[in-house]
């Protein structure tokens, strides 16, 4: 099918058969199986293997998802920051559960994370704050209230420039209140492998007990 344009997405398509995934080679522990892929596709120097999208919904239900970035992952859950007065800011404090995904096309992977989301601690955020460069602390100052309107962009280049001037190298930048962490703490997990034919390897784990169920499914 071609569309006005003249642009064909149906001709649009690749076969998938860089690898399998059995459920011989999965770790019992669903962290530790996503741990070992993200290393791999670092190793491998992927474009930010670490980008995650982040699907959310507001108190009526209406879906969004954006970009972010993955800043931790350990037994507490999936970390990652953001304007808490953003899109994704109000729709946690409305509904305080997500989804992400993360999408390696050149290693044919992809894995799907769902679980609640609340704030991390003050303290932690202030941490990681402050290790963050210089430029990209101002920066944080100058997206209040993030996703809102603003009349041209020479705005947001005058409020970093002045930004810059209150706090010269060496001043301490402290964090902004309405800025911070969020961890989900995932409650299943999906591990998806490209195959051949669209017959896609598909893994979930769910809770069980005081460990986790590994169930195949259809492609």
């Amino acid at each position: 099918m071609t569309d006005p344009t003249g642009l064909s997405l149906t001709a649009l398509r690749l076969s998938y058969t860089r690898a399998e995934l059995r459920r011989a080679d999965l770790h019992p522990d669903p962290l530790e199986q996503f741990r070992g892929w993200l290393q791999e596709a670092i190793d491998a120097g992927l474009r930010e293997p670490y980008a995650l999208s982040l699907g959310t919904a507001d108190g009526a239900g209406r879906p969004g998802v954006r970009t972010v970035l993955l800043r931790g992952a350990d037994e507490r859950g999936l970390t990652f920051y953001t304007n808490y007065e953003s899109h994704k800011g109000r729709d946690l404090a409305a509904n305080p559960q997500a989804e992400g995904l993360f999408h390696w096309a050149e290693h044919e992977r992809q894995v799907r994370a769902y679980g609640p989301v609340t704030r991390v601690p003050d303290a932690e955020s202030d941490a990681y704050f402050h290790a963050r460069p210089r430029e990209s602390q101002l920066a944080a100052h100058v997206s209040d209230p993030q996703s809102a309107p603003i009349r041209d962009r020479a705005a947001i280049d005058a409020t970093f420039a002045a930004l810059h001037a209150r706090f010269p190298e060496g001043r301490v930048i402290p964090r902004p209140a309405f800025w911070g962490g969020y961890r989900m703490q995932v409650q299943e997990w999906e591990f998806w492998q490209g195959r051949e034919s669209r017959l896609h390897d598909r893994f979930r784990y769910v809770p069980d007990g005081g460990g986790w169920r590994v169930d195949r499914l259809m492609p």
